[in-house]
C-alpha cells in the first residue's frame, strides 16, 4: 500500500480503515476498526509512557518501539492506537488518553482493556447487536460485520483482529462465542475494621464487672477470691483466719491515723451454743 496514502489517513483521520483509504479504491469500508489487536496497542501505550510519562514526540515512540517513524507499519500501529481510544497525536507529539493512562497502570489495566475495545466503533456495534447471545460462526460473523459496515474485501482481517482483541480484553471469558462484559475485580481493597476495636487482638470486650475487678490492689482481688459462695457453710475459725488475712493485708497497703494506733484491734469468735 502507498505510504503517501497512509500518511493522509493519519493526518485527516476518518471513519475509514487505513487499507480502505485509498485514492481511487472503489469499496471502502464505512465504519472503523483497527488492523493491530489490543495487545500491540497496549504496548505502543506502554511504550509512551515509558518514553515520556503522558506525551513523547513521534520520533521517539518509534525509536523505543524499534521501528522508524515514517515506516508505514508504525503508523498503522499508531492509527490503531487512536482508534482504540488510547492516545491521540497532534504536530508529531504523541499523548495519551485517560484510557491510555490507566492502561499503564497495572491495577487498572483490566478495566481500560475493556473500555478500549468497546472505544472501536466496530467492536462496540458487534458487541451491542449479540449481547447476551451467541456469536455466528465465522461466515455468519463476518456477513454481520459486511452490514456493519467493513467492506467484503476487508471482512477476513478486521473478524480475525477483533476475535483477538475480545479475548484479550476479557470478553471471551465464558467461551469464544459469546461476548460478556469481563467482571473487573478490585486490586486494593482496604480490609475491613470493626469500629472501636482492636484489628490486632482477638480478645472478647471486657466486662463492666471485669473492669472493676482490676482497679482493685492484687491483695484484695487474692482475698476476695477466698470468700466462699453466699449460702455455704463456713466455720468460725476459717473465718478468723480470713479476717486475720484482712487485717495484716489492710496494715501492709494503709497506714494508720493518730486514734487507731491507741487502739487493739481483737479478732475471735464464739461458738454459737444453739447450733451445737
Amino acid at each position: 500500500m502507498p505510504v503517501e496514502a497512509i500518511k493522509e489517513q493519519l493526518a485527516e483521520p476518518s471513519d475509514l480503515a487505513p487499507e480502505e483509504a485509498v485514492e481511487g479504491e472503489r469499496e471502502r469500508s464505512k465504519i472503523s476498526f483497527p488492523y493491530n489487536d489490543l495487545d500491540d496497542v497496549v504496548n505502543v501505550a506502554k511504550g509512551v509512557h515509558t518514553v515520556g510519562g503522558s506525551s513523547c514526540q513521534w520520533d521517539q515512540l518509534a525509536a523505543h518501539l524499534g521501528q522508524t517513524s515514517t515506516s508505514g507499519t508504525f503508523r498503522l500501529r499508531m492509527l490503531a492506537a487512536k482508534i482504540f481510544g488510547v492516545l491521540t497525536y497532534e504536530k508529531n507529539v504523541v499523548t495519551l488518553t485517560p484510557i491510555g493512562t490507566r492502561i499503564c497502570d497495572s491495577k487498572q489495566e483490566q478495566s481500560a482493556r475493556a473500555e478500549a475495545f468497546l472505544a472501536v466503533p466496530l467492536y462496540q456495534k458487534v458487541y451491542e447487536q449479540f449481547k447476551g447471545n451467541s456469536l455466528p460462526p465465522t461466515s455468519g460473523l463476518e456477513a454481520a460485520m459486511v452490514t456493519l459496515g467493513v467492506s467484503q474485501k476487508q471482512k477476513e482481517r478486521a473478524r480475525q483482529v477483533f476475535q483477538r482483541s475480545a479475548k484479550q480484553a476479557g470478553f471471551f471469558g465464558y467461551g469464544n462465542d459469546r461476548l460478556v462484559m469481563p467482571s473487573i475485580k478490585a486490586s486494593a481493597a482496604a480490609p475491613a475494621v470493626t469500629p472501636d476495636v482492636d484489628p490486632s487482638s482477638d480478645k472478647k470486650k471486657k466486662t463492666k464487672e471485669e473492669e472493676d475487678d482490676e482497679e482493685l490492689h492484687p491483695f484484695i482481688r487474692g482475698l476476695l477470691k477466698k470468700l466462699p459462695p453466699a449460702d455455704s457453710e463456713w466455720p468460725n475459725d476459717k473465718r478468723a483466719k480470713w479476717l486475720q488475712a484482712a487485717v495484716n493485708i489492710f496494715d501492709l497497703m494503709y497506714t494508720e491515723s493518730e486514734d487507731d494506733s491507741k487502739r487493739t484491734i481483737t479478732i475471735g469468735f464464739q461458738k454459737d451454743s444453739a447450733r451445737q
